[in-house]
């Protein structure tokens, strides 16, 4: 299986334009891409432009902080599914789980579940680099009982990204039935293949095309 099928082709840039946008979901129609994930705003857009095609489109609520309130989170979450978003992939609220707030971070999650309900998956960004491995493994098993279907490592926007290591505590601490996501400074395919190989069953990145193209180099 080609490693584009893994990938949700990223692009959250703060100053990213329509026709980035546009080129976004040009590449992953032509690569086989799983998803492409965009800010809220593009939704619409992306939609537009993958009607027909298999790529999902992925958004981000809560980001790049998770600070925000779980009110303020669902009603992002209802937007971005009514909008057409088919994945919805969510900060964790880090400050809650900094102060040992576990309860809240559970009813956050139930409550983006509960908003989602069949229309879209959800992913839970846990931002590895901020928390102990002890905190890593609480998030994972939070969100398996909270009713998440991935686990995410980054949001590529704090002071550090994906790891192998962080790949594999995930896995185990999430469970068969949770899935992880590796984000953030994957930009090469031995990095993304190491990320798979530690577990994990979807990359995000914004160097998708070359990753393909590395891998094209590799298999010839």
């Amino acid at each position: 299986m080609s490693i584009a099928s893994y990938i949700d082709h990223t692009l959250l840039k703060p100053d990213a334009t329509g026709e980035q946008i546009d080129k976004l979901c040009a590449e992953a129609r032509e690569y086989g891409f799983a998803s492409v994930c965009v800010n809220p705003y593009y939704v619409a857009r992306c939609v537009k432009n993958l009607k027909g095609s298999d790529v999902k489109v992925c958004t981000v609520v809560g980001f790049p902080l998770g600070a925000t309130t779980m009110e303020t989170k669902v009603f992002e979450t209802l937007q971005a599914v009514a909008s057409g978003a088919q994945e919805i992939d969510m900060v964790m609220n880090v400050c809650a789980m900094k102060s040992g707030h576990t309860k809240a971070i559970e009813q956050e999650i139930q409550a983006l579940a509960a908003a989602v309900e069949d229309k879209a998956i959800l992913k839970v960004i846990i931002e590895t680099c901020l928390l102990t491995d002890e905190e890593k493994t609480q998030a994972c098993r939070i969100a398996r009982r909270s009713g998440a279907q991935f686990v995410k490592t980054s949001t590529g926007f704090s002071t550090g990204g994906a790891t192998v290591e962080d790949v594999a505590l995930m896995k185990k601490a999430a469970g068969a039935n949770v899935k992880v996501k590796a984000s953030g400074g994957i930009r090469d395919y031995a990095t993304a293949k190491a990320m798979i190989e530690a577990g994990a069953d979807r990359i995000g990145a914004s160097a998708g095309v070359s990753i393909v193209k590395e891998e094209q180099e590799a298999v010839k």
